[in-house]
């Protein structure tokens, strides 16, 4: 698990870093380099911010270390914000107001705008890691969207344009209740997508597995296992499975709304 070291200490080498930061385009943030960030409502938290409005998102991604006793019972989001948590390793139970979901490896909780989110550490002692998420909800006559709560083990495995060797799983359901979803998209190695991609959808995505090449603004940049992807809207995107583990990660995409002008 990608913890974030908190005891570094003095270099051993020239400093150097292979985060890219194009602001309102795309962004690569590898792990190395990720600091932790004081949150209130974090208790015993590792909490590191990625994406954000300061970068060109209209959300905003973390990655959460919950050590042992590690949780956040103050809540998150509510009112008008709508969030969602995803275990990348260990146990949890994430709460939706009052109501408990116990979730493991691959286990997930959306809470829709009104509803606050509360986390806390049941693995045991050890730590659990998350990637969290919130975004400002863009509500619409006369639907509404729900809780949602599942793991990824049970979702069903989409050939992603047609392509069975490139797997698709949604998270949430589509219907206009919900203005965004996250999804899992998994290459086997050599899988690529069918063409590169350029669309007003935004994405960040988070590298759950194995190592790819990724286009991003027609620039070809490696990518593994721990990195952050943030994609703006409009950027030119495609990605290849390379070495001989599955390359997979999860990402968010704005969907099922009109252009605002």
């Amino acid at each position: 698990m990608g913890y974030i070291n908190n005891q570094i200490g003095y270099p051993k080498d020239i400093l150097a870093s292979r985060s890219i930061i194009k602001r309102d385009n795309y962004a690569v943030i590898p792990p190395d380099g990720l600091v932790r960030n004081i949150i209130p409502g974090f208790e015993n938290c590792d909490v590191t911010i990625l994406a954000t409005p300061k970068l060109g998102a209209t959300f905003v991604d973390y990655l959460v270390t919950l050590h042992d006793g590690g949780r956040n019972q103050q809540g998150f989001g509510g009112e008008n914000i709508e969030t969602l948590v995803y275990v990348i390793e260990g146990n949890i139970t994430a709460s939706a107001d009052s109501t408990d979901y116990p979730l493991t490896t691959g286990g997930y909780l959306y809470c829709p705008a009104g509803v606050m989110l509360r986390l806390e550490n049941t693995n045991g002692g050890k730590p659990s890691q998350l990637f969290l998420y919130k975004r400002v909800y863009n509500r619409i006559k006369g639907y509404e969207a729900h809780v949602v709560s599942n793991n990824v083990n049970k979702l069903e495995r989409i050939h992603y344009e047609g392509m069975s060797d490139v797997i698709l799983q949604d998270l949430l359901p589509k219907d206009l209740g919900f203005d965004m979803n996250i999804h899992i998209l998994s290459f086997k190695p050599g899988a690529s997508h069918g063409y590169i991609e350029t669309h007003v959808q935004e994405h960040g995505a988070y590298i759950l597995s194995g190592a790819g090449v990724y286009n991003l603004d027609n620039e070809w940049i490696p990518v593994k296992k721990g990195d952050y992807i943030f994609m703006a809207a409009y950027v030119p995107q495609a990605g290849y499975a390379v070495g001989k583990e599955e390359f997979s990660y999860i990402y968010s995409k704005d969907c099922n709304r009109d252009v605002d002008l």
